[in-house]
């Protein structure tokens, strides 16, 4: 799982928080993008703009599951990356 963080971070990827505006209100990985799991659908056009491969974080891993899952089929390059603090030490600060 973390050789792909590493890889897509390499890439320039986006990293997609989907949790909660409370969840994000108490941390959150620098730069990252905040849609809320179900706006996603609604949010499609814009994630796909970006142009860039993406990162689904959440708190443990489900809600980025299924975000990464409903992206793929929709044609964008994305991996599922659990929890947000999991990909936050992979970052080079």
């Amino acid at each position: 799982m973390s050789l792909d963080i590493k890889e897509y971070l390499e890439n320039d990827a986006i990293i997609l928080d989907v949790r909660t505006q409370e969840e994000w209100n108490e941390g959150h990985i620098e730069n990252a993008k905040h849609i809320v799991l179900n706006l996603i659908p609604l949010e499609i056009e814009q994630i796909k703009a970006w142009e860039k491969p993406v990162i689904a974080v959440c708190r443990s891993g489900g809600r980025s599951g299924q975000a990464a899952q409903f992206l793929k089929q929709n044609g964008v390059d994305v991996i599922n990356g659990g929890p947000w603090q999991n990909v936050d030490q992979h970052i080079k600060k």
